[in-house]
């Protein structure tokens, strides 16, 4: 199947045709602002479907929005209908098309043409009027406020919140594949006459802010988001594809000595805390119990023995484990337990916890094994 993509380098386009290539659509025709216009009767004689994704919302004069939500797209269907080819068409309107403003009534004026171009053919058209979309390689100052938010945030730049109580309705870019790729094979999601994104968020400005901002402020609390919540786990995918190139990585706090050391990774209300411990050939750490606080460990690489017993009694258990073979061990409440380095090198456990470590109720009492 060959597909003519419009506005192929813009935020819908480079993420659509990435995924059309995992689904196998390869025979992709990618039109541009910069490509040849010419290219342009080829490909209408050649494609099967077209998503039809260009257009402008910034210009610099207003003239532009005509010029750019109707030209084209009269240019477009024009070349289609010369050519007798009856590919599919689907265009990517707006929300605003309802507004009475000059971007408003250009896209209207897109999706009339459109409509019309189906009543003198009887060509299958697809028309969505998508709300904000949010996703990787949007533009901050451009797209979406979710990436100039995502952007300023993660470079310690301020942002503007006029109307913090203000309603946005975003649509995730994943979410818009997925239903491009419905429509690709003749299976769109209907609202009347125009098509719809299932999946769209309500936020407030202000939430959506502060959400964004606590993505930048786990790294410092070793935390990690609510990825129960389908908005908050996209929102902060588009955050981290904003870090800047040369702020991938973070420090965490070792805490050293003699023994080895001991890390905390992750920290979360939810699920607890992982934390990777470090320790020297002949160390043993642990001897402790816990009422309800439970662990899992994991050694993923030395050799360690993991010693238990009941406080009530003098029956020792052990369990040998090491690198070679990933295997977790449960810690079980009411047994005092230590981790013993039996080998040559440095023990490497993964620790999980069920609870994050609270000073004020550590939950732990010291026992020989």
């Amino acid at each position: 199947m060959n597909i003519l993509v419009t506005g192929a380098k813009g935020f819908i386009g480079k993420n659509l045709i990435a995924e059309l290539g995992n689904k196998g659509y390869n025979n992709i025709f990618d039109f541009t602002r910069d490509s040849d216009p010419a290219l342009l009767d080829k490909y209408t004689k050649e494609c099967d479907f077209v998503f039809h994704l260009a257009g402008v919302n910034r210009p610099k004069d207003e003239s532009e929005f005509m010029e750019g939500n109707v030209g084209l797209t009269s240019t477009l269907l024009d070349l289609l209908k010369k050519n007798n080819n009856k590919a599919p068409v689907l265009i990517t309107s707006s929300i605003q098309a309802e507004n009475d403003n000059p971007y408003g009534r250009s896209k209207k004026a897109g999706e009339d043409i459109l409509f019309n171009y189906q009543k003198e053919t009887d060509i299958k058209v697809y028309v969505y009027r998508l709300p904000n979309l949010f996703g990787k390689w949007s533009k901050p100052n451009y797209n979406t406020v979710v990436a100039t938010f995502c952007h300023n945030i993660a470079r310690n730049l301020d942002i503007q919140v006029n109307n913090p109580d203000a309603e946005l309705n975003l649509c995730y870019i994943d979410d818009v594949l997925e239903e491009f790729v419905r429509a690709l094979e003749g299976k769109p999601t209907m609202q009347d006459n125009f098509c719809a994104v299932p999946v769209t968020y309500n936020i407030k400005l202000g939430e959506l802010a502060t959400l964004i901002k606590s993505f930048k402020e786990s790294r410092k609390e070793s935390s990690i988001p609510n990825m129960e919540d389908a908005l908050t786990k996209k929102l902060y995918s588009t955050y981290l594809s904003f870090l800047p190139e040369d702020q991938f990585s973070y420090d965490l706090k070792m805490n050293s000595d003699h023994r080895g050391s001991f890390t905390e990774f992750l920290r979360t209300s939810e699920r607890g805390q992982v934390s990777v411990n470090v320790s020297k050939p002949g160390i043993t750490k642990g001897n402790h119990w816990h009422h309800t606080k439970n662990e899992k460990f994991l050694v993923v690489s030395g050799e360690g023995l993991i010693r238990f017993r009941k406080i009530d009694s003098d029956k020792i258990i052990e369990y040998r484990v090491s690198g070679e073979k990933l295997q977790v061990v449960d810690i079980p409440t009411g047994y005092t337990h230590s981790i013993v380095n039996v080998g040559d090198s440095d023990l490497v456990t993964v620790m999980w916890a069920n609870e994050c470590f609270d000073p004020e109720k550590p939950d732990t009492y010291f026992v020989e094994v």
